[in-house]
Parts: structure tokens; C-alpha cells; sequence
């Protein structure tokens, strides 16, 4: 393998932040090349500064470069005037810690955070020198992966991904290592890619599309069926039981330019179990996973002074959740590093876990704005979203946070739900003015941000049966929210594009035939769709058109319990009869609470992995479906924890499962 270095650095001064492109990062790796080692370029498709942060690929980089058999490098979307100069050099994309060339890797692995990426995923593998559609490629070409949320449909890009990971990755980029090891050692002859392919398949968690026929009765998807017989029928995800056996990342990247969420970042735990409908990251991670507190802690403070950052995130689903949270906030503001108070970043906050407690120990260092995320406008709406904060658990934790010294909030919200009214769509409107009310009892520049994206169904969710509000009706209600605060200019409106959510709509729930439409987008220049400047939603119609393909059909229509889902082949853990009765329980207005405090629902996501929930409580406190986890902790002699025990070992009492 070669550098491109002497031909790329001429180039950086001509385009925008060539920060992006020269790595050194301090944790970053230059590893030593050897054809016996299997190498993987981990690329995020799109800019560089998004991509760095993401934790998943900094975790499995620096698992690779730990063993022996196998290297790894990161790779970022090139913005598109580096990209007009790599094409008019005949120059390919690069890795960014040796600038090698990407089609000298063995392994492309592309994370999917976003289905509007997926043009620029295509864009990567073209200026590596791969042919873009998997069924071209050569056994000298490098093997095409994916993991990541998106990977729980792939469909819309099966056409151009030799395999897809389903779920944690920790421990299957070993096994997958190991596959392909094998197969270079057999010299990677003429033949052999299929051969390695299903190989792959064998792996639990990989899914290969190739091996895979699709049965199409008109417009309907009639089945997704194994070609062979050591095919697996159906692909379930990788769980990784306990998250204390991979304290990653231990040696953070830190960028020389500036990125988004440019901190520490540490995960206290992965899973969630509130069980809100809309949320697909909720039902897909099940079940939850805590870190141990002490290692919490520890990973703070080394990560803080190795790194020499004063502010860190600590990460997951709902982070007010984890056990002791106050505790180990209280520990990190107390324990300066490197000299100086450490800022703590709560990035996921339910309303109804954050407490004066907690606000008092954030507001100990230096403060940031807060984001809380009510996700529905009322009561009503937030049953059928099981989202289940009444107005004063929101009220009583915006006035927490202003007692504090807090003088600004943002409040996410969706629009566009199941079953969604004009007064539930204005009831985000007053939301806002109360909020901004109770702030003024502890400042007068007390402000609130409300952030209203459009509701996208997505896979493996109650939701995913729904039908997706349309472009004109989302501006609708936008309107709406607009027309209502017009004069509160305390209370701020930001909105997600309704175009770009019908996009996304269509490729989070799109099938195979949506790959031509992609390549078509890709070829008239659409890449990073996901950039507001760069969106264009006459691509995405002249392709689906071309293709003869009906985007209502895809995005708009409610689907049927018996229809046959482009992903029902693939399993979350979830039983679909379970994500079926939620959607129904959904229509009828009920509300299910946090499965850790009540008997067992029976989702599936904790069959098979010897992973036990111990309940607190069979019951519910007094106050009935009111009380919140907090309450049923404080009740309960019985410890609430997630074990790891054998198959025989399964507790008897009610509600663990």
C-alpha cells in the first residue's frame, strides 16, 4: 500500500477546512500494513466533523487495532470540492491516518446513522475504485459492510452492500475478521467472493443480501427467501451483555479542527425501556445494559486527563435513568481535572427523571442550555405515543433548571403523529408559553426553543404500520405553530424540513426497488442530501418516476397486519405480534409503562441472551399507572439490576424475564 499524501496536500488549500482531511488526532493510530492482517477503513458518510464524534466507529477502531490479525483506519465523506478535485486527479478517496487508498483496504464498513446518507454512501464506494453495485465486484475488490440503525431495513441499498451487522458490534468484527482472514489466506481466487459471502452469512448478526431472493406480487412485497440452505432464514441482531467487559472508547479521538459535540463523551448505559412508540433507537437496543458506576467514573476522569477536556457528555437513551446518576455527577464536579472544574452534558433527559438534585449538581459547573423532549403537545397524544409525562412532571423540571440558573431551554417535539389533532399540533405552542412563564419566576430573560420535527414511522416500531403525514400537511401544522406564537418572541419555532422528511420516510421503510432510485439521485449529483443547502426533493421524484415507482404507495399508506414488511426477514429481538397489539394499544389511547418496575410484556428482546431483568416491583405504587420508576425504586427494598446469568439460572419471582 501507498500514500496519496504527496498528491493530496497540494490540494488542501484550495478547499474548505482541509483540517478535515490530514488526521493526527491525538488517539488516532498510523498502523503498521502487513498482508497477512485484515484491514478495515471504518468510514462515516458524511463530514468530517459529524463523523468524528460518532462512538460506535471510534469503539470498533480501536478494538481492531488491538488485535493481531486485523488494522483499522476511518475514513470521512469528502465535501464536495475535494471531491471535483480527487475526480479531476484521477485520485481515489483516502483513509485519513495514512491517506491510503480506500480500494486497498479488505473491508469497507460504512456506519448508518441517517437514510439520507445513502447517496453519499454510493459516492465513497465509487471514488474508491469499486464498482458500485456489489453484484460487479471482483474478488480483488474490498468486501462492502454496513452496521449501524439504518441496517435494520437495508433493503433500499441491498443492491450496493456485500453485508449488513445487525446490532452490537463489539464482538462480530472478530468473527468477521476471522471469515475474511481465512480467505485472503486462500489466495481470494476467482469464485471464492461468493464463497466468502456465505461464510459471512454463517456469522450470527450478518446479514448478506446477495444470498437473499425478493417476491414482488405487483406493488406488495410477497417474500424474502435464503437461496441456500446454510442460509439463515432469519438474521437476529448482536446483543452484547455487559457492557462493563468493553470500556470503550479508552483513548477518545480529539480533533485538531473543530466538530460537533467536541467533548468527552462517555456511554453509562445502552437500551431503553420506556417503550416509546415513535422511538426506534428505544425498541431496537433492548434490553438495557447499565455501565458500572465505578467504571463510569474511572473512564471520566482518565478520559479528562488524557484528552484535556473540561466538559463531558455522558451518554445513552435517557441518561437521567441510570442508577445513581446524581452520584456520579456529583463525583466528576467535585473531582477537578487537569486543574480546572469539569462541565457535565446530560444529552438525553426525560422530564420526568430530572430533579432538582440533578439540576443542582449541573449547575455547579459551568452551564450549557438544556434540552428536554416532551415529544407531544398533550396528554392524549403523549398515550399514544406511550410517551407518559403529564404537563407538571415537564413543568416541575423546567422550574428545577430555572431555579438553578438556567435561562434558556429547547423542547423537542414531533409533529405529524398517529392519530394527531389540530389541538394536540397547538398544545406544542402552549407548552412553550407556560415554560417560558415559570422561567420568568427566576429570570427575566428567561427563553424556550421549540424544535418540531416531522413524525417518520420506523422499523421495528408500534409505528411502523403507519402512514406517514404528507409534505403539505406537515407545513400545515407548522403553520399553525407559527401563526400561534407570532407574537411570544420568548418562545422560538424551529422546524425540520417537511420535504427531506418525505425522504426519509421513503428510504426508512423502502424495499429493493428503491436501489435504482438511489443510484439514480447519486448520479445527478445528489450527494448529502442530509445538508439543507444540498436537499433537493425534485431528484428524489424525477428518479421514483423514472422508476416507476409511487411514493405515496411507499410513505403515505397505512400497512396491514398480514403484509409482509421488507424487513420482517431480519429481527431486532422484538416479536412482531408484541410491536402489532402496542400499535393497536397506541390507537386506542393506552399507555404502557417502563417494563423494568412492571411484569413482563413479553417483547422478546431478552430471550436467547441470558440477560435477566430483576424487578423492583410486581405492582404499581399507590397513585397507580401515575407513579414514576423513581417512585418504585424508592418504595422497593428489592435492588433493580441487570444480571448476566445462565439459561438455568432464571429467577422465579413475577416480572423478571
Amino acid at each position: 500500500m501507498t500514500s496519496i499524501w504527496p498528491q493530496l496536500e497540494p490540494i488542501l488549500p484550495k478547499v474548505a477546512r482541509p483540517a478535515r482531511y490530514i488526521g493526527l488526532e491525538d488517539g488516532s493510530v498510523q498502523p503498521h500494513h502487513d498482508p497477512r492482517k485484515v484491514s478495515w477503513l471504518l468510514l462515516y458518510p458524511d463530514t468530517y466533523e459529524i463523523g468524528l464524534p460518532n462512538q460506535g466507529l471510534q469503539i470498533l477502531y480501536e478494538i481492531l487495532n488491538e488485535r493481531d490479525d486485523a488494522l483499522a483506519e476511518r475514513s470521512y465523506a469528502p465535501w464536495v470540492d475535494l471531491e471535483a478535485e480527487l475526480r479531476s486527479r484521477g485520485l481515489p478517496l483516502f483513509s485519513v491516518d495514512t491517506h491510503r487508498p480506500a480500494g486497498e483496504f479488505d473491508l469497507l464498513a460504512f456506519n448508518l446513522s441517517a437514510e439520507l446518507v445513502y447517496t453519499n454512501v454510493l459516492n465513497c464506494i465509487d471514488l474508491a475504485g469499486v464498482p458500485v453495485r456489489a453484484a460487479a465486484r471482483r474478488p480483488e475488490h474490498p468486501l462492502v459492510l454496513a452496521g449501524g440503525h439504518c441496517t435494520y431495513n437495508p433493503e433500499p441499498l441491498a443492491d450496493f452492500l456485500d453485508a449488513v451487522v445487525l446490532g452490537d458490534g463489539e464482538e462480530v468484527v472478530a468473527e468477521i475478521t476471522e471469515v475474511v482472514r481465512d480467505w485472503k489466506a486462500s489466495g481470494r481466487t476467482d469464485g471464492s467472493r461468493e464463497g466468502v459471502l456465505r461464510a459471512l452469512a454463517r456469522v450470527p448478526g450478518v446479514y448478506v443480501p446477495s444470498l437473499y431472493d425478493v417476491a414482488y406480487d405487483g406493488p406488495r412485497l410477497v417474500a424474502v427467501t435464503p437461496r441456500f440452505a446454510d442460509v439463515p432464514d432469519r438474521v437476529e441482531k448482536r446483543t452484547i451483555a455487559d457492557l462493563a467487559d468493553w470500556p470503550y472508547p479508552r483513548r477518545q479521538l480529539v480533533p485538531l479542527t473543530e466538530v460537533v459535540h467536541d467533548r468527552l463523551n462517555v456511554e453509562v448505559f445502552r437500551g431503553c425501556t420506556r417503550g416509546c412508540r415513535f422511538c426506534q433507537a428505544g425498541m431496537i437496543t433492548r434490553p438495557v445494559r447499565e455501565r458500572p458506576a465505578e467504571q463510569v467514573r474511572t473512564m471520566v476522569a482518565e478520559g479528562l486527563r488524557r484528552t484535556g477536556y473540561d466538559e463531558v457528555a455522558l451518554t445513552s437513551l435517557s441518561t437521567a435513568d441510570f442508577s445513581g446518576i446524581e452520584e456520579v455527577v456529583r463525583a466528576v464536579v467535585d473531582d477537578p481535572v487537569n486543574g480546572q472544574q469539569t462541565s457535565v452534558s446530560l444529552p438525553s433527559l426525560r422530564v420526568d427523571a430530572f430533579t432538582v438534585g440533578i439540576a443542582a449538581q449541573l449547575q455547579r459547573a459551568r452551564r450549557t442550555g438544556l434540552t428536554f423532549a416532551p415529544e407531544a403537545g398533550t396528554w392524549r397524544m403523549r398515550q399514544v405515543i406511550n410517551k407518559l409525562i403529564r404537563e407538571q412532571d415537564l413543568y416541575d423540571a423546567v422550574d428545577a433548571a430555572f431555579s438553578q440558573g438556567w435561562r434558556r431551554m429547547k423542547l423537542y417535539f414531533l409533529t405529524g403523529l398517529p392519530t394527531e389533532t389540530d389541538e394536540d399540533t397547538l398544545g406544542i405552542a402552549e407548552l412553550g408559553r407556560n415554560c417560558v412563564e415559570i422561567g420568568r419566576r427566576h429570570t427575566r430573560s428567561a427563553s424556550v426553543t421549540l424544535s418540531v420535527g416531522g413524525f417518520v414511522p420506523k422499523p421495528f416500531t408500534p409505528f411502523q404500520w403507519f402512514g406517514q403525514n404528507t409534505v403539505p400537511e406537515l407545513h400545515r401544522k407548522v403553520g399553525l405553530l407559527r401563526d400561534d406564537l407570532r407574537r411570544h418572541r420568548s418562545v422560538q419555532l424551529k422546524w425540520h424540513d417537511p420535504k427531506a422528511t418525505l425522504v426519509e420516510g421513503l428510504t426508512s421503510r423502502g424495499d429493493r426497488r428503491l436501489g435504482p432510485v438511489i443510484e439514480d439521485v447519486w448520479r445527478q449529483a445528489g450527494t448529502f442530501q442530509e445538508w439543507s443547502e444540498r436537499f433537493r426533493l425534485d431528484l428524489w421524484l424525477d428518479a421514483l418516476a423514472r422508476a416507476g415507482l409511487d411514493p405515496d404507495w411507499y410513505v403515505h399508506r397505512h400497512r396491514t397486519e398480514d403484509e409482509v414488511l421488507p424487513w420482517d426477514h431480519l429481527s431486532a429481538g422484538l416479536h412482531k405480534d408484541f410491536l402489532w397489539q402496542d400499535w393497536r394499544d397506541a390507537l386506542d389511547e393506552v399507555g404502557l409503562e417502563d417494563c423494568r418496575w412492571t411484569p413482563c410484556y413479553d417483547c422478546g428482546a431478552c430471550t436467547g441472551y441470558s440477560i435477566e431483568h430483576i424487578v423492583a416491583s410486581a405492582t404499581p405504587p399507590a397513585g397507580g399507572s401515575q407513579g414514576t420508576g423513581q417512585d418504585l425504586a424508592a418504595e422497593s427494598s428489592t435492588p433493580v439490576q441487570l444480571l448476566a446469568r445462565p439459561p438455568q439460572a432464571r429467577p422465579a419471582q413475577a416480572g423478571a424475564r
